[in-house]
């Protein structure tokens, strides 16, 4: 059984949450999903929208993620391996960078893999979250 493992703040769900957790889904037979808890969200001094517990559901309730889970810490590799996902999904925005070559290197070691997924243009939480500001001014 292949285990697939993607994480997320999932703030202001949009259509791009979905593409991802779809086409993940897809590329494994069981897939978990991380949603970073409100105090992990503060590490980039921003603050979610929708609280931590309601984000948790949202996400349960998705048709392709056959689990949820709190993500407590950016150590993405670790969680993997105490998962048993083999697997790693994570948006193509990251593709080639620094931090993620170092992650493919660590996950390779143990037999993982970390597969890009395609980024969904034109939408995303900050761009929702801009466009409310806009309207409330």
């Amino acid at each position: 059984m292949k285990i697939g493992y993607t994480t997320g703040v999932f703030d202001l769900f949009h259509v791009g949450h979905l593409n991802l957790l779809k086409t993940a889904k897809s590329l494994c037979d069981k897939l978990i999903v991380g949603v970073t808890v409100d105090e992990l969200v503060k590490y980039k001094n921003k603050t979610p929208v929708i609280p931590f517990e309601e984000r948790l559901r949202i996400v349960d309730s998705i048709k392709y993620v056959d689990s949820a889970i709190p993500q407590y810490n950016m150590d993405k590799i670790e969680t993997c391996k105490k998962l048993k996902a083999t697997i790693l999904f994570v948006g193509d925005d990251w593709f080639d960078t620094a931090k993620w070559k170092d992650y493919e290197n660590e996950f390779d070691k143990v037999g993982g893999e970390i597969i890009y997924i395609p980024y969904t243009t034109g939408t995303s939480s900050s761009l929702i979250n801009a466009t409310l500001e806009s309207l409330r001014i």
